[in-house]
């Protein structure tokens, strides 16, 4: 009884949630701006640059009349409401932070960042949750979604690139929760990977030319390792002259060739009804003549429609897929296959993908919290009722740096691919010593999974 009592007594003296100064008169001066502007502005077509310069001056004019307010404290409220109105709010000088590579809102009183792989929590702050459901509403409309209490759950993506995940009560028990990960607006190319130590100069050669030779490539990796990026990276190699179709659940993909059709799936409408699936995408993207097919990630039935391109004549189709190693891809891909409903054969579905698989590109974050291609393998014929591998590229750790850096190189195996001939038939040119920086393992065994 005297727990409850001292229980019951410290939830009642518990110190209210501290409110952030000037909260109610950012929401009043708010909805001033916005009243006044909202009539004036519908139907017009007007510049950015002026819009925001007349939100400032009438933001301005607005607090003009509040008396005790510092100089200093004007031009930040002045910045802040003009944020909120036409921006992302208090996330706008994170999404312009360049370094910042992941930004995680736990509530309105929480935001972290990742940062070169590793997280900090940050002093920014939004007013109260419907503030920040304000934002998260402008980011999911922008592309026609909602989210709502019957909707609480959205992937979105911003005018950059940069996705967007949302989830608010009933779902979240803490507040609005918001993960935006941010889009580079730079993109990285092969040799950029290589420069900052992803890659090696070897291994990008040899993909560039596994490109051109039309190779069916299968990009895996855990979340955040750079999937995404990898698979723009090696697109780029792609001559222009192809006709490329992209299919993506929310459009991240920046390509640059001439010829590029870009697809992207419908969620549900409110009634639950008009989703279009990535795999509505790709069988219609097969009566679109494409030279070659990107599916942004398999993570579903699609698996089974994706391995049926790669075997029907649309040689050189890339994808990704989350794993933890080249092997562990090739048993997702076999369970995304038993998805789509079909009851077919464990071996009937592994040598459909032993069949569309030329190539599985491993990539990693590592310890340090760099992002780094940790193997190169090749997918071999059906021995018995297992897929071959093996291993073109690995990467070698050499030694950790005091700081905890890793220290490693992605080196080549020394043994040579089986499929040579796609080369030959294709004109591409590969150097046979292009496998030979190392001398051949004695025990050939060790580098099969």
């Amino acid at each position: 009884m005297e727990l409850h009592e001292r229980l019951v007594t410290n939830k009642s003296t518990a110190a209210p949630p501290v409110k952030e100064p000037f909260a109610d008169l950012k929401n009043q001066i708010h909805m001033l701006v916005i009243g006044e502007l909202g009539p004036q502005l519908t139907g017009q077509a007007i510049d950015f640059n002026a819009l925001r310069d007349r939100v400032i001056a009438d933001i301005r004019r607005h607090l003009s009349g509040e008396t005790g307010i510092a100089r200093d404290d004007r031009e930040r409220l002045t910045s802040e409401i003009a944020d909120d109105i036409l921006g992302y709010g208090p996330l706008e000088r994170l999404l312009s932070d360049d370094s910042i590579t992941e930004i995680m809102v736990n509530g309105p009183s929480e935001i972290w960042i990742e940062r070169q792989g590793r997280l900090y929590e940050t002093t920014v702050r939004f007013s109260d949750d419907s503030h920040l459901r304000r934002i998260i509403n402008r980011m999911v409309a922008q592309i026609g979604r909602r989210i709502d209490e019957s909707s609480p759950m959205v992937d979105a993506r911003l005018p950059d690139g940069s996705r967007v995940n949302a989830i608010i009560s009933p779902l979240s028990l803490s507040g609005p929760l918001l993960t935006i990960r941010k889009f580079s607006r730079k993109r990285l190319g092969l040799q950029d990977m290589v420069n900052i130590g992803s890659i090696s100069e070897e291994a990008v050669d040899f993909l560039r030319r596994c490109i051109q030779a039309q190779l069916n490539i299968l990009i895996s990796g855990g979340t955040g390792s750079g999937k995404t990026t990898l698979l723009n990276a090696l697109s780029s190699a792609i001559p222009d002259n192809e006709r490329i179709v992209t299919i993506e659940d929310a459009a991240e993909l920046q390509l640059n060739q001439r010829h590029v059709l870009r697809l992207e799936a419908r969620p549900p409408n409110i009634e639950g009804e008009g989703a279009i699936p990535i795999r509505d995408l790709v069988r219609n993207s097969l009566r679109m003549r494409p030279d070659r097919i990107i599916v942004g990630e398999c993570r579903g039935q699609e698996a089974l429609d994706m391995l049926q391109a790669m075997n029907t004549g649309h040689d050189g189709s890339l994808s990704t897929v989350h794993a933890n190693a080249p092997r562990d891809a090739l048993a997702r891909i076999e369970t995304m296959v038993l998805m789509a409903g079909y009851d077919l054969p464990i071996r009937a579905i592994r040598q459909q993908v032993s069949s569309a698989l030329d190539m599985i590109v491993h990539i990693e974050r590592m310890e340090d919290g760099s992002r780094r291609c940790t193997a190169v393998t090749e997918v071999q014929r059906m021995e018995s009722d297992v897929i071959t591998l093996q291993d073109i590229f690995e990467f070698k750790v050499e030694s950790f740096a005091p700081d905890g850096t890793i220290n490693g190189k992605l080196m080549p195996t020394g043994l040579r691919p089986i499929f040579l001939e796609k080369f030959a038939k294709r004109g591409v040119d590969l150097p046979a010593g292009l496998f030979s920086h190392r001398p051949v393992p004695t025990n050939v065994a060790d580098l099969r999974r």
